[in-house]
Formats: structure tokens, C-alpha cells, sequence
């Protein structure tokens, strides 16, 4: 999975789509994101459970344990070693969905530059990512050590001709299940290696070399481009 996405619906699309009658404590606001083009670094609406209720903050995307400085932060975990590696040991247990619009990646398709490509939901709703991160919670504050990262996978079907990886989409039943604290640690890992959403739930399509310049925004650039 390439390092671009889309955020650009508001708090309560997505709240919708989680379909969780709890109370929320909303950190991330009101008003339309109007992310179009997040890369990594990002604060994003990041959701998770603060005990009874469903919390969203915004967080960077991007995480890394305090004793690698020396190393980028990572955007991505593994689902073949995040359970088990030592790197993201500390914030396995810390299970969060990232609801995103779409995803971006890039194919070589002959010619100077890599041609992007959109992927979305075909009926156009939220992606609901399982993620794992270090973020606000009860009587820990937002700090500058706080970030998330996006559990990936092999893709499959006709989406390997667009990226060999693809984010773990759980549907919101799942999503629901992921976050909750008392899903034991055996049972989350079961759900990102074998409970993600099929690529028939998604379609994609090309669209503006734009996107690829970090400073662009707004909605054209997820527009279908023709060939």
C-alpha cells in the first residue's frame, strides 16, 4: 500500500458507518475533513474505544517505538509480523480504525511516470482500516510520541494488478469487534489475516498525476481521468 489517502467526509459519515450507539467523545470535529490527499505525517480522525464509549482523535499517521530513533516512522504494519515482531510489541494491543474515502496507488504502465489509480468501496462507503497505534486515551494526553499505523495485507483478485498490498478493511460488524477491549489478542489476529473485506467490495480507476504533488487538494483530484 502506497502512502496517500483520502479523509475528506466528516466525523459523522463515519461514525455512521461503524453504526455504534454509543456516546461519542468527539476530539476530531464537526466540519468535513476535506482531506484529499493525506500523506504520511498527517493528523487523521483516528477512532478507538476509551472504556463504555467510542472516541476520535486526530492523530498522526505514521508510529514508531521510542527506541528507534534512529529509523523512519513506519506508515504500515505487516499482518504476517505485527502480532508477534518486537516493533510494534507496545501498541499491538492498542486497536483503533482509521475510516478513509479511498486509496491511492501507483502503477508503471509504460511511458515517464507511474500512472495513479483510485481505490474505493464500489457502493461508496467508508473503508474502515484496522489499525493499531499510541493515542489519547483516558488520562493520557495527546504527546508527541502518538501515531498510528495501517495493518496490510497480500491483495487478491484482480487488485494484485494494481498493488501487491492492500489495507485490512473489516466490515463494520468486524470493525465493531476490532476495537473492542475485550476481544482477546488471538481472535483480532485471526480478523486481519482472514476476516478482511474481498477486493470484489472495491473498484478503481485512474485519475490526475496530480495527486502525486503533496500540496494538491480538493475533490477533482478523485475524479476518473480517461484513458
Amino acid at each position: 500500500m502506497c502512502g496517500r489517502l483520502s479523509q475528506y467526509r466528516g466525523i459523522h459519515d463515519f461514525v455512521a458507518a461503524l453504526s455504534i450507539p454509543n456516546a461519542l467523545l468527539n476530539y476530531a470535529g464537526d466540519q468535513p475533513f476535506e482531506r484529499y490527499n493525506a500523506a504520511p505525517t498527517t493528523q487523521l480522525a483516528l477512532f478507538h474505544r476509551d472504556g463504555e464509549y467510542l472516541r476520535a482523535d486526530m492523530v498522526r499517521w505514521g508510529w514508531r517505538p521510542h527506541w528507534a530513533k534512529d529509523r523512519a516512522a513506519p506508515i504500515n504494519a505487516r499482518v504476517e509480523k505485527v502480532a508477534h515482531g518486537p516493533f510494534f510489541k507496545a501498541i499491538w494491543p492498542h486497536r483503533a480504525i482509521i475510516a478513509i474515502d479511498n486509496w491511492f496507488e501507483w502503477v508503471y504502465e509504460g511511458g515517464p511516470k507511474k500512472q495513479p489509480y483510485l481505490i474505493r468501496h464500489r457502493d461508496r462507503t467508508p473503508i474502515l482500516c484496522a489499525a493499531i497505534g499510541q493515542y489519547p486515551i483516558g488520562e493520557h494526553e495527546a504527546g508527541e510520541h502518538d501515531g498510528f499505523v495501517i495493518i496490510t495485507a497480500d491483495s487478491a483478485g484482480g487488485m494484485v494488478d494494481i498493488h501487491d498490498r492492500r489495507p485490512v478493511a473489516l466490515s463494520p460488524e468486524l470493525a465493531r469487534e476490532w476495537m473492542d477491549p475485550a476481544t482477546p489478542k488471538e481472535r483480532a489476529e485471526q480478523m486481519v489475516f482472514h476476516e478482511g473485506e474481498l477486493s470484489e467490495a472495491f473498484e478503481w480507476f485512474k485519475v490526475d498525476r496530480a495527486i502525486g504533488n503533496v500540496r494538491s487538494q480538493g475533490p477533482a483530484l478523485i475524479l476518473p481521468i480517461e484513458d
